[in-house]
């Protein structure tokens, strides 16, 4: 039973079962950045610290914990879909993809994620600080930037779907 579940998908159409799988991650990742920035961080952004408060208090936003769980599965299909499909011709697809979305990665957590715990880590007031009013802008700027390139990424690796999924490459 194990031997014929394993044969299955490292077929063809488990190479492309874990191709699609890997489309759907980082279209749910796009979806959850578009929301991000039209319905949280405009507002959270409005008028800092005051705009904050639903990150903090007992009943506050936990983003965190879709993000912690998205990414890690999303970096797993993308490896286990390269692998698949390394001696095909949809590997530089993928790898590009991949190599975008890994980049992007790097960027969130060298500063996506400290500036914004930064930022929403600020004691609340009622005082509006222009100066975090301005650092939030900047960091919506460089997000939007970065859901660009995963917007690249995503239309790169569904392209890929468009190549034939047999093993014609030697290397």
């Amino acid at each position: 039973m194990h031997y014929v579940c394993a044969k299955y998908l490292f077929s063809m159409k488990g190479k492309n079962i874990f191709y699609v799988l890997t489309c759907i991650s980082v279209c749910i990742l796009i979806g959850a950045g578009v929301y991000e920035h039209f319905a949280v961080w405009p507002i959270a952004f409005s008028a800092p610290p005051k705009s904050l408060t639903m990150f903090q208090g007992e009943y506050a936003m936990q983003p965190a914990s879709f993000w912690k769980l998205i990414h890690p599965m999303t970096l797993i299909l993308f490896i286990i879909t390269l692998v698949m499909n390394w001696r095909t011709g949809r590997r530089k697809s993928i790898l590009t993809a991949f190599g975008i979305y890994f980049l992007m990665i790097i960027a969130t957590f060298i500063y996506f994620v400290p500036q914004l715990m930064q930022i929403i880590g600020t004691p609340y007031t009622e005082t509006v600080d222009t100066s975090l009013q301005k650092s939030g802008s900047l960091w919506i700027t460089l997000s939007l930037v970065r859901a660009v390139l995963v917007l690249v990424a995503a239309f790169i690796l569904i392209s890929g779907l468009t190549i034939s999924d047999s093993n014609k490459l030697d290397s």
